[in-house]
């Protein structure tokens, strides 16, 4: 039973450090997708790409984004594919200081990445980066994320609260949503400097205005558009554009990293 669960978190980990596409993931603990579950839509985008509107399939109420979703379409080597941020002075600076692992310049012995080397938590929208699913849980006050990744827990309150004045910095930040029609909209405010913007190093400031918006296309299908603004990093907003598959008989996984005090030590 150990050995087994020794061999499962070396393979998450293998998984994580050699920066393999979010869609990498095939068969969570064990599980395999169910045949003939294939999504309907258009094929992954890159960049800005706002939905079109419902795709045509099996009928699906698109203000329920209840289940477990994994990306599809891939990061590209720990990036949001082709499009790169227009940085600032600042921002320029702080991305040379930053030595990944994803691309294959740096080793894992070499890498500064703080997920890497300190099991910091992803953040807003690395987090999305990660190769591991997220299961979506909706209630009256509050939509809840459960990612994967870290068991990562992210609640999104939708009561109609504001953000609070005197937010305290975290990782993922101080969460609200709001619906605009068949889109799910989720303002994020309060973060520290602790995380990366992606898998490659790109660095925000506690400035960071992460707007997200969520729509469910169809049964199978989740598209989201997310905006990054920061002054101080950032010389314009930074948009990219993802799509998440529904894998209705998948369960989330227990992983997590503090286990392992940081992934360079558990490869030792």
């Amino acid at each position: 039973m150990r050995t087994a669960f020794v061999c499962g978190t070396f393979l998450w980990v293998a998984v994580f450090v050699l920066g393999m596409p979010a869609t990498a993931q095939n068969s969570p603990a064990g599980q395999r997708p169910r045949q003939g579950n294939q999504p309907a839509g258009n094929p992954p985008q890159q960049g800005r790409g706002r939905p079109s509107g419902p795709i045509a399939g099996p009928p699906h109420d698109a203000h329920d984004l209840t289940g477990v979703w994994n990306m599809r379409g891939g990061g590209g080597q720990g990036g949001f594919g082709r499009v790169d941020p227009n940085m600032t002075a600042w921002g320029e600076q702080q991305y040379k200081l930053q030595k990944s692992s994803n691309g294959g310049q740096y080793t894992l012995q070499e890498t500064n990445d703080p997920v890497i080397t300190k099991c910091f938590p992803p953040g807003v929208p690395r987090i999305y980066l990660q190769p591991f699913p997220l299961q979506i849980v909706q209630t009256p006050k509050e939509v809840i994320f459960l990612y994967e990744y870290d068991h990562t827990a992210r609640h999104i309150f939708t009561d109609g609260r504001k953000h609070p004045d005197d937010v305290t910095p975290t990782y993922m930040g101080d969460s609200i949503g709001h619906w605009e029609g068949d889109t799910f909209v989720v303002d994020t405010v309060g973060f520290n400097e602790k995380t990366w913007l992606d898998r490659i190093g790109h660095s925000h400031s506690d400035q960071l205005h992460v707007i997200e918006r969520f729509q469910r296309v169809n049964l199978n299908d989740l598209e989201l558009d997310v905006s990054m603004e920061d002054p101080k990093a950032l010389a314009t907003p930074w948009n990219v554009h993802l799509q998440f598959q529904l894998h209705p008989d998948w369960t989330i996984a227990e992983q997590v990293c503090a286990d392992n005090g940081d992934f360079v030590s558990f490869e030792k």
